[in-house]
């Protein structure tokens, strides 16, 4: 069985098409990999582009996307709504078939050394590629942001490339590079404009919210914010550990805390792609409050989760595009 990882890069551009399509193309260039989804967002300058392949082939792509990204990204005037600390913030490789974490760690490592040595580009490596526990959690290699990013340099040495804030590396700031398991980037829209009471929900679900009293959830990531595009506030999610929180669990927290401010979870918008059995046990989940889940189809459960969860909410939610299997069946047919 050939190895197969998973590459999400996220770059700090969202609005210019034309900038995010030299990132792709430079992905596209590299033989062994496959274009996955491409997901881009305006408010948040954002784009995070998912593809595939056997690991050589997938860090080569990676490689390419940062070369390019710093060169045509400049973060001394790049604003946007999304927490980032540089032109390609975080870079995570996901062990897909064939591979162990421990190899995908290497693979990870081997990046991280190259983009600092060869694109002088400072780089922390995160999550199971992290070489000091503090930096296995994101949102701690990215505190204080890139306008903070001068003084973390100096108290905060990257684990590879320029430890000084040189011209270079104040127009391509730092990067993230690590290896981890699959995550949710979700988004839960609600009918309200306002940022604050986002924000409070996202406090109060998230493992490491500002009120220790309070419930958490394990393995959830969470902010909030308005969206411009669609004058909506929203529920921003990272669900890192979908064995311990899924989806569903989540969705019925955020609906619930919501109504308690006097607000309505109108629907649900998924970053990426998502594993199937993610949507089939939300199926099942809610089939169940029916007691109709029972000998059910995979068709039915799929359609009841997309029903109750709200995905066409804001976009068409197409399951050939969304889905993470169906889409890595489509490109490697001949190899899994």
């Amino acid at each position: 069985m050939n190895p197969l990882i998973e590459c999400v890069p996220n770059f700090s551009e969202g609005r210019d098409s034309s900038k995010i399509q030299l990132i792709v193309k430079s992905i596209e260039s590299v033989s062994g990999v496959k274009l996955l989804h491409i997901d881009s967002g305006t408010d948040a300058n954002r784009t995070v582009i998912t593809f595939s392949g056997a690991p050589e082939a997938v860090c080569n792509a990676a490689f390419e996307a940062i070369k390019i990204a710093s060169e045509i990204i400049d973060m001394q005037i790049h604003h946007g709504k999304h927490p980032r600390i540089g032109s390609t913030d975080v870079c995570p490789l996901i062990p897909i078939r064939g591979i162990s974490m421990e190899e995908t760690v290497k693979y990870a490592r081997r990046l991280s050394e190259r983009v600092g040595k060869e694109l002088k580009i400072p780089v922390y490596c995160y999550e199971n590629a992290a070489f000091v526990p503090e930096r296995r959690n994101l949102a701690f290699c990215r505190k204080g942001e890139y306008e903070s990013l001068k003084q973390k340099l100096s108290e905060q040495k990257p684990d590879f490339g320029p430890d000084i804030f040189t011209p270079k590396v104040a127009k391509t700031g730092a990067t993230v590079i690590g290896a981890r398991n699959f995550l949710i980037a979700v988004n839960f829209n609600l009918n309200t404009k306002s940022k604050e009471t986002a924000s409070l929900i996202a406090s109060g679900i998230r493992e490491k919210g500002r009120n220790i009293t309070d419930a958490k959830l394990k393995g959830i990531k969470a902010i909030g914010w308005h969206i411009a595009d669609f004058d909506i506030a929203q529920v921003s999610v990272n669900i890192t550990d979908i064995n311990a929180t899924p989806l569903y669990k989540v969705f019925e927290e955020v609906k619930k805390r919501a109504g308690e401010l006097g607000v309505d979870l109108t629907g649900t918008e998924i970053i990426g792609l998502i594993p199937e059995k993610v949507l089939l046990d939300s199926g099942k989940y809610f089939l169940l409050q029916t007691g109709n889940s029972e000998n059910v189809s995979d068709e039915l459960l799929l359609k009841t989760a997309m029903r109750k969860l709200g995905l066409n909410d804001l976009f068409p939610f197409i399951p050939d595009e969304k889905i993470l299997e169906r889409k890595l069946m489509g490109l490697f047919a001949d190899s899994l």
